[in-house]
């Protein structure tokens, strides 16, 4: 089978400029870790971004749709899922809570679908909001995760759109692994007959694993080097290197054939 590269493809210099310089300037802005200047700057940004024109408090007398609006670009007045959880850590998640806001709303904005900006954008977010992203991270439009602090991307790592980085234990992605459109990985389970009794692991991929699509791995699973969990796959127990595995439960498949000699298969 022919083995098709990627297609290298940049936008005009003028509007190169200007996504660089954007990115850069909210990466000087946001290496203030202040909650409320992180706020102020996402408020206004994301004002910027929406209406157009430089940030001013909505009127009193404007029609409470646009007042809604308004305040909602604010992070101070979003509520997100993962700060109602009891075992957040309140103050790491408040430096981050803004950003992860202004992540979620600027993939809903007009630019949020532009792939060459998104990916830049993404990248240097995830450096502030993770607890480390490595290299050449490549991040599509409309991935969530938890917590954030609790999550490491190493290098050369592809994150699709649409994936759920559940973080509320470590998950760790290690390097050059990939996690396809609408794949779900879990780092916390709930009690069989009190849901709200949770137990948080540590989850793992890779190096070079791959979670494919629409497929989910489960709390304290790992998807060991060259991995691959196959589409609508649930991964509930390890994987072993280089196994192919499908299913639900997931079970082996096949090994790769660049497995080294001696692999054995389930």
């Amino acid at each position: 089978m022919p083995r098709y590269e990627y297609r290298a493809l940049k936008p005009t210099a003028a509007a190169e400029k200007a996504f660089l310089d954007w990115i850069d300037q909210l990466d000087r802005e946001f290496m203030n870790r202040n909650a409320d200047h992180r706020s102020d700057v996402v408020r206004s940004t994301l004002y910027e971004l929406y209406l157009g024109r430089p940030y001013a408090a909505p009127s009193a007398t404007a029609p409470l749709a646009e007042q809604a609006l308004v305040h909602s670009f604010d992070p101070r007045n979003a509520t997100l899922e993962p700060e109602t959880y009891g075992d957040a850590d309140a103050g790491k998640y408040a430096e981050r809570k803004p950003l992860i806001w202004f992540w979620m709303m600027y993939d809903r904005s007009p630019v949020g679908l532009n792939h060459w900006l998104g990916h830049k954008m993404r990248a240097m977010l995830a450096r502030h909001i993770f607890k480390y992203c490595g290299k050449n991270v490549k991040i599509f439009h409309g991935v969530e995760v938890s917590f954030g602090y609790n999550l490491t991307v190493e290098d050369n790592c592809t994150i699709h759109k649409y994936v759920l980085l559940d973080d509320r234990g470590e998950l760790i992605i290690h390097a050059g692994s990939s996690i396809s459109d609408y794949a779900n990985v879990y780092t916390h389970a709930h009690d069989l007959n009190d849901g709200m009794i949770i137990t948080n692991h540590k989850t793992e991929l890779g190096p070079k694993a791959r979670v494919t699509y629409h497929a989910t791995v489960l709390s304290g699973v790992r998807v060991a080097e060259h991995g691959l969990v196959g589409s609508i796959g649930v991964a509930s127990k390890d994987v072993p290197p280089f196994h192919v595995v499908g299913g639900v439960p997931a079970k082996t498949i096949k090994v790769k054939t660049i497995a080294p000699q001696g692999t054995k298969q389930d």
